[in-house]
C-alpha cells in the first residue's frame, strides 16, 4: 500500500481513514492535502496581464486534492487496493506535472510580457535624432546605418 502510495506522499501529506459499513463492508479514503503553493499558482500573472496569460483554472488545482474512496467487503478491497491506489497516484502525478508545467509557461509568459513591455517603453523614451548624420545636402533619402537607426530594429540596417 505505501510502496504505491509513496511518490503522492513525497510530494503531498495524505490523510487515510477507513470505517466500517454495515453488512461487514468497509470504506477506505485516501486524501491528498491542500498545500500552501497550490492557491499561489496563479499569483504570478497578477492584475496587469489578467487578460494577455490565461490562468490554470480553479477546477484543476482544485483536482489535486481529490480523494480515493473504495467500498466494498475487506477481501475486495484487499484485492483491489495497490491497483487502485497505483493508478490514482499516476494520475495525480500526471496531473501535478501538468500544472506545474503551466505554471512555468506562465512564468515565461509573464517574463517575456514584462520585457516587451520595458523594450517598447524604452523606444518611447528614446528622442529622434536631428544631426547631420540624418539629412543630406543633395535632398537624397538619407542611407541608413547603425549610428541613425533606432536600436530596436535590427532588420532595417544597411551596410
Amino acid at each position: 500500500m505505501f510502496i504505491e502510495l509513496m511518490p503522492l506522499i513525497e510530494s503531498r501529506p495524505l490523510t487515510i481513514t477507513v470505517a466500517a459499513l454495515s453488512e461487514g463492508r468497509i470504506r477506505v479514503n485516501v486524501v491528498p492535502q491542500v498545500l500552501a503553493k497550490d492557491s499561489k499558482v496563479n499569483e504570478k500573472i497578477g492584475y496587469a496581464n489578467k487578460d494577455k496569460i490565461g490562468q490554470i483554472p480553479e477546477s484543476a488545482i482544485h483536482a489535486l486534492t481529490t480523494p480515493l474512496s473504495l467500498t466494498g467487503t475487506p477481501e475486495e478491497i484487499d484485492a483491489e487496493l495497490a491497483h487502485q491506489l497505483k493508478a490514482f497516484v499516476d494520475s495525480h502525478l500526471e496531473l501535478q506535472h501538468s500544472v506545474d508545467e503551466a505554471k512555468q509557461q506562465i512564468a515565461e509568459a509573464v517574463k517575456a510580457i514584462e520585457e516587451r513591455d520595458k523594450a517598447r517603453s524604452r523606444s518611447k523614451t528614446v528622442p529622434p535624432r536631428t544631426d547631420d548624420k540624418m539629412s543630406s545636402d543633395k535632398g537624397e533619402e538619407p542611407k541608413l546605418t547603425a549610428d541613425n537607426l533606432s536600436l530596436f530594429d535590427p532588420k532595417a540596417v544597411t551596410t
